[in-house]
This record gives C-alpha cells, structure tokens and sequence, in this order.
C-alpha cells in the first residue's frame, strides 16, 4: 500500500506541475474560463511581478521562465521517476517559496486554499522515502 501511496504522490506532482504550465500557455481555456488561472503567458507574468513585490515585467519575465523550466522539469521527472529523492526536495522548495510569496504578497489564505503548503511539504516526505516502486530509480538500482 504505501509502494502505491508514494506513486501516486509522485503523479500528482509531477502532473501539478505540468498542469499549472498548460495553464501559463493557455492549454487549459482562456484567462476568464472555468478553472483557469492565468489562460497565457501575459497573464501568468502579471501574476508572477505582483508574488515578487510587483518587480519589473523583464524580471517577472525571467521568473515565470525560470519558475517554467524547473516546473517542466521536475513533473517530468517525477512522473517517471528518475532522482526522486533530489527532484521533490528541490520540488519542495520551489513549493515552499510559491506559498511563502503567495502569503506575504496576496494573503496566507490563498496559499492554504491552493493547497501550496501541503504540496510543498509532500514533496519533502517523498524525498524522505527510501525507495521508489516503479521508476526509473528502482530499475537503475537493481542494476
């Protein structure tokens, strides 16, 4: 059972992540559609300036790429599992930061409703696990 707890850990993060980037380019539906946040990049950079202290649109700019990479980044790899103990730490951080701006720069409600906390620190216990079912880890270890 825990085998399957930690699997299906991995693939809500790992498909959080990508899900919040099919947002940001507007795979989701438009900006003002049912369930979607931002609906383009425009709208996910306005976004992105006002968590850092409403910095300039070139810097929010270089965030939202940065925040994007490592988004697509870390879902990938979670989802099929290879450097799981070092991707949901880091994915834990990432997290962490989001739901700290989140609370300083809007209000700690909405870290707590997006659930940004509970997410963060999921990914720490994953990274915590000392083996990983069904990933590529576990195939490279048995080697």
């Amino acid at each position: 059972m825990k085998n399957i707890i930690i699997l299906l850990l991995r693939f809500a993060l790992g498909i959080g992540f990508l899900s919040a980037v099919a947002d940001r380019f507007g795979f989701w539906g438009n900006h003002g559609a049912p369930a979607v946040a931002w609906g383009d990049w425009e709208n996910f950079i306005s976004y992105t300036s006002m968590l850092n202290f409403n910095v300039l649109p070139e810097v929010a700019n270089l965030l939202g790429i940065i925040a994007t990479v490592l988004e697509i980044t870390f879902g990938i790899l979670l989802i099929v599992g290879y450097k799981i103990k070092l991707i949901a730490f880091l994915a834990g951080i990432l997290l962490l930061i989001f739901a700290l701006e989140m609370s300083v720069n809007t209000h700690i409600k909405s870290a707590f409703d997006a659930s940004v906390f509970t997410a963060s620190f999921g990914a720490f216990l994953l990274s915590g696990q000392p083996q990983f079912k069904w990933s590529i880890d576990d195939l490279l270890m048995k080697k």
